[in-house]
């Protein structure tokens, strides 16, 4: 699909009501992915198959054998590449993003090209804003501390083999201040501005998902209705108890 230089809206009408979003050009990928399910009438007649309360609603599920549309349930489920677009997109209320696997199966954040999330989440006070900053940045020295170790084993295995303590402690210790360099560095690219924290603060949000998930989008109208699906009674593995059906997807001219 070529370049779209416009923005796109879509309408994702619903058995709840209708919820009117608007696709980010910056992420391109998934955006034209978007627009060629909604064309292929992907969406129609699926649910909302997973609902969490001041969390998320997720739909999209391709194996979904309760409603129409199965002709893909025995298809394999192959991904699209991440475009995370973080600090400038992220996880505010009413963000449209990818839904994926966990990290151990998949190092990338490579995304479904199938299910989405709209989040609802909730507000965030300033002491858990530092704590989610500061668990970001473990995260990133801890990768950074891995990589060294895998990108010098054959080093390590030496010492090892040599019964060299020292010199394992010293490089271990290099490694450490290596990731810590690089972590201190990372962290202040992935900085929060001060208007995302009051956003975070008086709107909500769920920043904890923010540099690991692909934002790409956000509603633009209808979050009434988001809140309403995200309140309906739900059963097992966050399931509504009652269906709610996405009837249409209908891209704005």
């Amino acid at each position: 699909m070529k370049s779209q230089e416009k923005e796109i809206f879509v309408n994702i009408e619903t058995s709840a009501g209708t919820i009117k979003i608007k696709l980010y050009n910056e992420t391109p990928v998934h955006r034209d992915n978007f627009i060629k399910l909604v064309e292929d009438n992907f969406y129609r007649n699926r649910i909302f198959h997973r609902v969490i309360k001041n969390f998320m609603i997720q739909a999209g599920e391709p194996l979904d054998k309760s409603l129409a549309n199965n002709e893909m349930a025995n298809d394999k489920i192959e991904t699209i590449p991440a475009e995370i677009k973080f600090p400038k997109l992220y996880h505010k209320r009413g963000a449209l993003a990818a839904a994926r696997t966990a990290d151990n199966v998949n190092p990338t954040k490579a995304s479904s090209p199938y299910q989405f999330y709209i989040v609802t989440g909730d507000t965030i006070n300033d002491t858990k804003m530092k704590d989610i900053e500061r668990m970001r940045f473990e995260k990133v020295k801890q990768q950074a501390f891995n990589k060294l170790r895998s990108e010098n084993s054959d080093i390590i295995k030496s010492l090892y083999k040599d019964g060299n303590q020292k010199g394992l402690s010293e490089l271990q210790q290099s490694f450490i201040d290596q990731a810590e360099a690089e972590a201190t560095t990372v962290s202040m690219l992935l900085k929060y501005s001060p208007q995302q924290i009051e956003v975070y603060k008086t709107i909500g949000g769920t920043p904890f998902l923010d540099n690991e998930y692909t934002v790409f989008g956000e509603v633009v109208e209808g979050m009434d209705i988001v809140d309403k699906i995200q309140n309906t009674p739900t059963a097992a593995m966050d399931r509504p108890v009652e269906p709610i059906i996405i009837k249409d997807c209908i891209i704005e001219n």
